[in-house]
């Protein structure tokens, strides 16, 4: 099988993990963390983008990110 490609870096969430207070943090965790993130981001990014939409702009803006965490 080959390799699946992430648009969120793994040694960034790595980094995260251990700032977190991890000592140490398996590849696999690793491989989840970014799963788990790449998941939250695209469901954040869809809202904002139809809260632009809604405001009739094709810009999405910071306030729309914001809105759409909530």
């Amino acid at each position: 099988m080959g390799r699946k490609i992430s648009t969120i870096p793994k040694a960034s969430v790595a980094r995260i993990l251990i700032k977190a207070g991890a000592k140490r943090v398996s590849q696999d965790a690793v491989d989840a963390f970014t799963d788990v993130l790449t998941d939250i981001a695209v469901k954040i990014s869809s809202k904002a983008a139809l809260i632009a939409k809604h405001a009739g702009r094709k810009t999405v803006h910071e306030g729309d990110v914001k809105l759409a965490a909530k």
